[in-house]
């Protein structure tokens, strides 16, 4: 398999996962097992496209968080809700520094991928099956002790296969937001803490860096993006209509298989 083949099944699985409360990054260490490259430029790419799908939320929610002009009055409801993704994102940049590398050398792997599938995808099935009155109807209206509750929350997701869209997505409805600002946020978190991860990711490595590295990062760039941007649609449009519980019982499910392959295959 040459590594454009590799790199665009990897970017398709990266662009469908990232934004679903599924987990990317326990999708991709399982997709690893089959399909990957040498093994610290596998990490760095695992990384780095997801920049791709990041660049897509910013595209599709363009209106909502691109400032259309000058006037700081006429986009302070677009500053709020930069200021609260910022905000949000500091539990995680404190805590992934100082454990970010413990965590990747001792539990990036199948089994507690598939563990924390399953433990995930019940606490979303519980959580999304209980109505609870909101109080958050917009990203904006979030308070900046919910918003930093969320972020820390969020590192749970440190743990490959818990999922971050999931993690802040149950910790903003436990929190009072409604399911569709729940989601939202998700999306604009995502926007500081993967640039945050995936810079630090580039920085790192890019001096070993050659001509074919970077074509094979460029193409799994593209790929997760416009895959991440139809995700994205799909998503919105989905949660207007249904709860989440599907994507618990898809967890459940992959999280056995999984087990299952490695025990008794």
């Amino acid at each position: 398999m040459t590594d454009i083949i590799k790199s665009i099944i990897l970017g398709i699985i990266e662009g469908i996962t990232e934004f679903l409360p599924i987990s990317s990054t326990g999708h991709l260490i399982i997709a690893n097992q089959f399909v990957t490259f040498e093994e610290s430029f596998t990490n760095m790419f695992d990384v780095v496209i997801q920049l791709g799908a990041i660049l897509s939320v910013i595209y599709y929610f363009r209106k909502e968080i691109i400032p259309k002009s000058l006037n700081i009055a006429e986009n302070k409801r677009i500053f709020d809700i930069w200021f609260r993704a910022v905000a949000g994102v500091v539990p995680a940049l404190i805590l992934g520094a100082a454990f970010g590398s413990y965590l990747e050398e001792k539990l990036f792997n199948p089994v507690v991928v598939s563990t924390m599938l399953i433990i995930g995808g019940l606490v979303l099935i519980f959580i999304d099956r209980k109505d609870r009155p909101s109080r958050f109807h917009d990203v904006a209206s979030m308070d900046y002790k919910t918003v930093l509750l969320i972020g820390l929350i969020q590192c749970m997701a440190m743990i490959p296969g818990t999922s971050r869209s999931a993690a802040t997505i149950i910790g903003a409805m436990l929190l009072g937001a409604d399911r569709k600002t729940a989601a939202e946020f998700s999306f604009f978190l995502a926007i500081p803490t993967m640039i945050a991860a995936s810079g630090y990711s580039l920085l790192k490595h890019h001096a070993s860096l050659n001509s074919h590295d970077l074509l094979v990062l460029g193409v799994g760039f593209v790929v997760s993006f416009i895959v991440a941007l139809l995700v994205i649609a799909f998503l919105m449009n989905f949660i207007r209509k249904h709860t989440f519980q599907s994507f618990g019982y898809y967890r459940i499910v992959l999280g056995v298989v999984i087990l299952a392959w490695i025990f008794l295959w």
